[in-house]
């Protein structure tokens, strides 16, 4: 036997089951444990250092805690203050081409934020302002392995205000030739649904099914990005991939990986594009209970669902209500402490 927890007009109950209830058991404790979440930001800076994949230019970011309800926000420091600020959200977008760059009104831009925004949305993080000296995130190791131990080891503050999160009502999709990606209703829950097509006999297609509420998301975060062999050529003939290696891609030429230490998973390749997925949700500036399924989806077309999809209010709900929202806003604290930097 043993104890089991349930909701019940919004009080814990316990009682007792047959260990055959297990399975109900995780998913209620997990839907427990998410509604009673908080907005979270790091408790402390965190430095990085590294190389951007496709403009090759050393840079340096310094995740910084924000105040609620600000957001992710980037501060490029190597600039004007006045030009700055670039708010990461999906409509800020201005090329989704083999990356994810965001843009503000005076043409200043930050590319490849994808990982780090995914490392955000795995822990849960909703608050923090990235200061960075160059116009590229740092490719670190093609993963988001080093920004989630990071925050991991140097942990998360979590606020006054509730966690900003929106159900799915209706089923949205886009289409593009073969290619598709649609959002549709799923109770409490991020589910992403997704498939690879590749014309590789090592790659081939590839279907997984990823739940954010399974726990153990090490298989997704520590997965990096790839390219074929073959493309490198053309991919930096377009000025991209000039800090690129086998240091922080997986490269596949016909059927070998040509990195000495091969894959880290057997599913790496289609969990990175999992991992994108989730970079790029981020941008919605919301926790999502939804069910997302993509066939050879990308950067542009999940941008181009969050678009269709958040521009009509009928097709979600706010799982928390905004006069609740607003209510814990006045209760926040007026003042706000910065900690210390501390170099990771």
């Amino acid at each position: 036997m043993l104890k089991y927890l349930a909701l019940k007009n919004k009080k814990l109950t316990v009682f007792f089951c047959n260990i055959s209830c297990l399975p109900r058991f995780l998913v209620i404790l997990y839907i427990y444990f998410i509604s009673m979440k908080l907005q979270k930001t790091i408790k402390e800076p965190i430095e990085f250092e590294g190389v951007g994949l496709h403009n090759g230019i050393n840079v340096k970011v310094c995740l910084k805690p924000a105040e609620a309800n600000s957001g992710i926000v980037f501060k490029r420091v190597d600039v004007e203050d006045s030009k700055s600020i670039i708010k990461a959200t999906y409509d800020n977008v201005s090329s989704a081409i083999l990356c994810t760059k965001i843009e503000n009104s005076q043409g200043v831009s930050i590319s490849t934020i994808e990982h780090l925004m995914a490392a955000f949305y795995i822990e849960g993080i909703d608050n923090v302002l990235v200061e960075i000296n160059a116009p590229e995130v740092p490719i670190m190791d093609g993963s988001a392995f080093d920004f989630v131990e990071a925050i991991r080891s140097f942990g998360a503050q979590e606020q006054k205000n509730s966690k900003k999160i929106i159900k799915v009502l209706k089923k949205v999709e886009i289409n593009d030739g073969s290619k598709s990606v649609s959002i549709e209703p799923c109770e409490e829950d991020l589910i992403i649904d997704f498939e690879i097509v590749y014309n590789n006999p090592l790659i081939r297609t590839r279907k997984k099914e990823f739940k954010l509420s399974n726990g153990d998301l090490t298989s997704i975060y520590n997965s990096r990005t790839f390219c074929l062999y073959e493309d490198i050529e053309k991919i930096r003939s377009y000025g991209l991939a000039k800090g690129g290696s086998l240091e922080n891609a997986i490269v596949v030429k016909e059927n070998k990986i040509l990195n000495d230490d091969g894959l880290r998973n057997k599913d790496e390749f289609i969990s990175h594009k999992i991992l994108d997925c989730l970079g790029d949700l981020m941008l919605s500036g919301y926790s999502i209970y939804g069910h997302i399924k993509t066939s050879q989806g990308g950067h542009h077309l999940t941008n181009l669902l969050l678009r269709k999809f958040l521009s009509d209010k009928s097709n979600w709900t706010f799982e928390i209500n905004e006069e609740n929202q607003e209510n814990q806003e006045k209760q926040k604290d007026s003042a706000y402490q910065r900690p210390i930097a501390v170099n990771v």
